[in-house]
């Protein structure tokens, strides 16, 4: 194990900034999962970790020991890629066995690690066939098993489970999930998708523009959001927004209910919710309209469970109610968390 450390990191491609001034550190052992849209520049900075891309500035330690001018196979690191790229005339043991061959590993080493591999992610009975004649989650192993092998101080994966449908990708996250605390490598994981990272990471480092925006637990990054942006990446209904007074206010569809349904509870800011339509999802419903009273423009969204009666029904005004420590405000131009304000929103 080893911890992964960027200081300064700074990569240019011509006029872009894909990756402005990161400084990083995970723990040892560690799950981080880098998160954020396409183009933020976290699988450049993946990159610049692996020595696959030089940095412009700043430098990338990996246990304690700078490695910027390192070339990858000289860092200790294992990556595994969105392809996976398995050699396809190969069989599984012979695609595992690769890098042991590229490192001049002796041969009579081989078939322990192999065997090692694939008896810690259940592959042991594929060693003999093709990748075309596996799953996707089964190659996603090999790709895996052929990683570790190497024994690396570190694993980086870019988004090695995108190419899954969302069944397996479930399974697989899992599967993945469990391997790592098995081996208690420190990982890097890179990811768009939300879920994953809130499945997977023991801290989410959220990034935009080439920045961290926040990093912490997923409870942090849910619970309070650094800023509005993190604060609408994160969750699905992402968190609604309204202009009020200079600032943004913000609060969880799931925080959101009939006033019917909050019991008498005390502490509760009361909103009129015009509703426009309502989506049944099974479990939950999505309820959507605006709040007038306090930002006519704004979309609202509500995330209602089934055991909440159906008492929105579309084209009315609804007494709604949410939490005030529910509340979460931000500047309306920056976007930077702010402490509440005195008195009501509405």
């Amino acid at each position: 194990m080893a911890v992964v450390e960027t200081r300064g990191l700074r990569k240019r491609f011509g006029d872009t900034v894909a990756v402005d001034g990161i400084d990083l550190l995970t723990g040892e052992g560690e799950y981080l999962v880098l998160l954020g849209p396409s183009g933020c520049g976290k699988t450049t900075l993946l990159r610049l970790i692996a020595g696959l891309e030089s940095p412009s500035e700043g430098d990338v330690l990996i246990g304690g020991r700078a490695v910027t001018s390192l070339p990858p196979r000289a860092r200790r690191i294992a990556m595994v890629f969105q392809s996976y790229a398995l050699y396809p005339h190969k069989s599984v043991s012979r695609n595992i066995a690769f890098p042991l061959a590229a490192a001049g590993v002796p041969k009579d080493e081989w078939r322990q690690r192999i065997h090692w591999a694939a008896s810690l992610l259940g592959i042991e009975h594929l060693l003999d066939r093709k990748p075309r004649e596996l799953s996707g989650g089964e190659r996603q192993r090999v790709a895996l098993a052929r990683a570790m092998v190497r024994e690396p101080e570190v694993f980086l994966l870019d988004e090695p489970l995108s190419n899954l449908d969302a069944k397996l990708r479930a399974t697989a996250r899992d599967e993945l999930k469990q391997f790592q605390q098995r081996i208690g490598t420190t990982t890097v994981y890179v990811t768009h998708d939300q879920t994953e990272a809130m499945g997977l990471g023991e801290r989410i480092a959220v990034l935009e523009h080439g920045r961290i925006q926040q990093i912490g637990s997923p409870r942090e990054i849910y619970e309070d959001p650094a800023n509005a942006f993190v604060a609408t990446f994160v969750g699905a209904p992402p968190m609604n927004l309204l202009q009020r007074n200079g600032m943004l206010v913000g609060f969880r569809p799931e925080h959101f209910l009939p006033e019917s349904a909050a019991g008498g509870r005390a502490g509760l800011q009361r909103l009129s919710f015009k509703v426009g339509r309502v989506e049944y999802l099974g479990s939950d419903r999505y309820v959507y309209g605006r709040v007038p009273e306090v930002d006519p423009e704004a979309k609202v969204v509500a995330k209602l469970p089934s055991t909440v009666p159906d008492v929105v029904p579309s084209g009315e005004t609804v007494p709604f109610v949410v939490p005030l420590d529910a509340l979460r405000f931000f500047d309306r131009d920056t976007g930077v968390r702010k402490p509440p304000p005195p008195g009501p929103i509405a």
